[in-house]
């Protein structure tokens, strides 16, 4: 790709960092919960998963559009290329570049490092996709996973403002572990086993391969803890009586 694409995709994932910085504003000044509100330590956390809920949309509903748009894309996941999944790609970088943001100066960075870990290795990846112009369907398939975010951070939202409809917290419940094996553990084996066959392990493929094989590791201690949480609370370890406020993830 020339310098100029790239200079527009870099101007592209700028003003992505400024849309979410002013979504994040917008957040704070919507009412929050009587839980919320009564415990401003979880005020930083809310307003943070409004703009987490505002991008797992935006981007669950770009990705499953683009693919089901061009699904010839499917079958050169290396060199297949869309402008509507470079856009998306810089669209997400750009949150990452904001949420990474938010945390440190907001000073969360040692409740949510698993996060910070997490972004740095989307936006490495994202950005060697965007410059070389290759691998750019294998993010478009990993960007799934945020249509299972959409209904992971309404867990997440429902918990902290104490719903009083236990109903709605089930429900959710069973739809989130669906989605979580639809959109997040089938599309990641997919690749993992994709990128393990068929894709050099050297330059960019050996780096990508590695951010996917770390990937792996973090999607399935985080559904590790879902499921301990949810269907086999028995099974939680040390959780008692602890204050997870400033905790961004799905634990507890």
């Amino acid at each position: 790709m020339g310098p100029g694409w790239r200079g527009a995709s870099a101007a592209l994932v700028g003003g992505s960092v400024v849309l979410f910085g002013a979504l994040r504003r917008a957040a704070l000044a919507l009412p929050r919960p009587a839980a919320v509100r009564n415990r401003p330590s979880r005020a930083w956390r809310w307003g943070n998963l409004l703009v987490s809920f505002a991008h797992s949309v935006l981007a669950g509903l770009w990705a499953l559009f683009s693919l089901w748009h061009s699904p010839e894309l499917l079958s050169d996941i290396q060199d297949g290329y869309s402008v509507s999944g470079h856009l998306l790609v810089c669209f997400s970088s750009g949150y990452f570049i904001h949420d990474s943001l938010d945390i440190i100066f907001n000073h969360q960075s040692r409740s949510s490092w698993e996060y910070l870990v997490h972004h740095a290795m989307a936006i490495s990846a994202f950005v060697s996709l965007i410059i070389t112009g290759r691998f750019l369907v294998a993010a478009v398939l990993l960007l799934l996973v945020e249509v299972s975010n959409i209904f992971l951070t309404i867990r997440m939202l429902l918990k902290m403002s104490n719903v009083p409809s236990p109903a709605l917290y089930e429900a959710n419940k069973y739809v989130n572990l669906v989605m979580y094996f639809a959109f997040r553990l089938a599309p990641q084996a997919y690749l993992s086993w994709y990128f393990l066959r068929y894709v050099e392990v050297q330059g960019q493929g050996a780096f990508l391969t590695i951010n996917l094989l770390l990937l792996d590791a973090m999607i399935l201690m985080y559904f590790s803890r879902l499921l301990r949480s949810d269907f086999f609370p028995s099974l939680r370890k040390g959780s008692a009586g602890r204050d997870v406020d400033g905790e961004k993830f799905l634990i507890d």
